[in-house]
């Protein structure tokens, strides 16, 4: 499986001209295998102990064998409790259920817990961590062990092949290169929110330590992959990808914004001034002059400047907000609610479809949730004036379908049978969006 995924997840090519640059495709095979990774089931003992430790929970089971431990776990996945150690009195054993075993760790405490590097706050964070690790590292060593081998780290705006694009088009005096320093005072960094790998473009997994992260450039990555990383740090660019290509939930946690300003302030500009342009989402804007506004984004954030003077072509704001959507590691109707959409798509009857589809927005993180929101109100407007701009809610969905909705697998089979209810689900979002949201 592991196999087989990796060639339908390759990254993008690298090419030695800067103006053949494209946006790194960002790799879901490993968050999806997180996602049904087994859940943690706490095995509680019926009695209280006198002898458990007080940072202990009903977990703790006391001084019981190997033997009964395996026989209170059997039969569930992801169980686990904890024991005392009959063989060495005073010191403590998680017992946890994987793959059809009991897997037994010397378990210990120091104001947080932990069996190897890694410290939690929670026995229960500990064991869930342990469980995705696990799970990821049974199904995928192949992957694992190839991921490497097609890095999108030259796509991402640390190397000098894309910092001298850069340089040339901001008109900014070049910096010396400095080499990526990863984080000293700790081996490894916790990411608040889903990380992709920016070397390997693989998801970064695991509930806390899932990679190390460069103190100057901030550069995040895998820590085996840490080890690959070219001496080309570039500390003033530090700022690319805070804005395109970042998780969703992460970027409005981290402007406190219910919404990516992105979509603000693109919707906004196409308000003002682009309602009636003909073709408008479906007529392509220049393309040097789209990655010119990504650019902006990163580097000015909500002080970025799309205004008339600066961009005449509407299609070009257009063409930007297409790209930071289509760009978004997790998909605005995320891989996990996907399937949904698509059976809901695939009723006949109009009513229960629509509650189908209703059901399905409702399982939305809240950021997904509120940017589809937004976005579809701005779409029935953009209906609105179909006479002038010749785009109706089924146009609309034709161009936003594959954008807001991608397979878990990204199987190019799969996708190009899930096109037609991919622009169903986008169709009826934009007509029905005064009774979905």
């Amino acid at each position: 499986m592991a196999a087989s995924s990796n060639s339908s997840l390759s990254g993008s090519s690298v090419s030695s001209d800067p103006e053949d640059y494209q946006p790194p495709i960002w790799k879901s095979y490993l968050y999806q295998l997180q996602q049904e990774a087994p859940r943690p089931k706490r095995i509680t003992c019926p009695q209280e102990m006198e002898s458990r430790p007080k940072y202990y929970g009903r977990e703790f089971h006391g001084l019981i064998s190997r033997e009964r431990a395996d026989e209170l776990l059997a039969g569930t996945e992801g169980a686990y409790l904890i024991r005392e150690s009959q063989r060495q009195p005073g010191t403590y054993t998680l017992a946890l259920r994987f793959g059809g075993q009991t897997l037994n760790y010397r378990l210990f405490y120091d104001g947080k817990h932990f069996v190897g590097e890694k410290r939690f706050e929670s026995v229960h964070d500990l064991v869930t961590d342990g469980l995705i690790t696990l799970y990821i590292e049974t199904k995928a060593a192949e992957y694992i062990a190839k991921m490497t081998t097609n890095p999108i780290y030259q796509h991402l705006g640390y190397t000098s092949l894309l910092r001298d694009k850069i340089t040339h088009r901001l008109n900014r005096t070049r910096s010396e290169r400095k080499k990526v320093t990863f984080q000293q005072d700790e081996k490894v960094h916790t990411f608040r929110g889903p990380h992709w790998c920016e070397y390997c473009a693989n998801f970064m997994w695991g509930l806390i330590a899932q990679g190390v992260r460069c103190s100057d450039c901030g550069l995040n990555v895998h820590k085996q992959c840490s080890k690959l990383v070219p001496s080309d740090c570039q500390p003033d660019l530090r700022r690319i990808k805070k804005v395109f290509s970042c998780d969703l939930t992460t970027l409005v946690k981290a402007h406190n914004t219910p919404r990516p300003m992105v979509l603000d302030m693109c919707i906004k500009e196409i308000e003002h001034r682009g309602l009636k342009s003909e073709g408008l989402y479906r007529v392509s804007g220049f393309t040097e002059h789209i990655e010119d506004v990504r650019l902006a984004f990163d580097r000015d954030g909500e002080k970025a400047d799309i205004s008339a003077n600066m961009y005449p072509d509407i299609n070009i704001i257009a063409g930007a907000l297409k790209l930071y959507l289509r760009d978004l590691p997790i998909s605005v109707i995320t891989y996990d609610v996907y399937s949904k959409f698509i059976q809901a798509a695939k009723i006949t009857d109009p009513d229960s479809r629509l509650e189908a589809v209703h059901d399905g927005l409702l399982q939305l993180p809240p950021a997904h949730y509120e940017t589809l929101r937004y976005l579809m109100t701005h779409l029935k407007r953009v209906t609105m004036y179909e006479k002038d701009n010749y785009m109706n809610s089924e146009n609309l969905g034709i161009v936003f379908g594959p954008t807001l909705m991608r397979p878990p697998d990204q199987n190019t089979l799969a996708t190009l049978n899930d096109m037609r209810y991919q622009k169903l689900i986008v169709q009826l979002l934009i007509e029905h969006e005064d009774i979905l949201f």
